[in-house]
């Protein structure tokens, strides 16, 4: 794994502790897993996870349209599911999209301080080097 991917991975345990599910990295062109829980490799075995990041793909469309729409910039995307939450964002120039679950929790979470977070090390990192591995 890449200083990059080690370090993305590490604010995204950091956040979540036990209840980080996975971390997956993709641009237009590929994906690949930075983190997978077990329990979660082993529940995602079956499914072609292709199709689900395809769908986050959309989200290059969606983050151009909400950025000509609205008077703030776009930071990222939640998703709650009856048994996880997930987070979405892009870094980089280029960019690349991020997204991690997190087993639901009854207290709430602070994704926009994990966002601040990714981005602050996103702006230190070659982000390309997260697709690399």
């Amino acid at each position: 794994m890449s200083d990059a991917a080690s370090r993305f991975v590490e604010v995204f345990r950091e956040f979540g502790g036990d209840a980080l599910r996975d971390v997956w990295v993709f641009d237009r062109n590929g994906h690949q897993p930075l983190y997978l829980r077990d329990d979660i490799e082993s529940a995602i075995s079956d499914i072609d996870v292709s199709h689900l990041v395809d769908n986050e793909r959309f989200g290059y469309i969606t983050r151009d349209t909400y950025e000509a729409l609205y008077y703030a910039d776009y930071s990222y995307t939640i998703r709650g599911f009856d048994a996880f939450e997930q987070f979405r964002t892009f870094v980089g120039d280029t960019p690349v999209g991020v997204f991690a679950g997190f087993d639901v929790t009854d207290t709430g979470r602070n994704f926009a301080a994990l966002n601040d977070r990714i981005q602050d090390i996103a702006d230190d990192l070659d982000v390309e080097e997260l697709l690399e591995d």
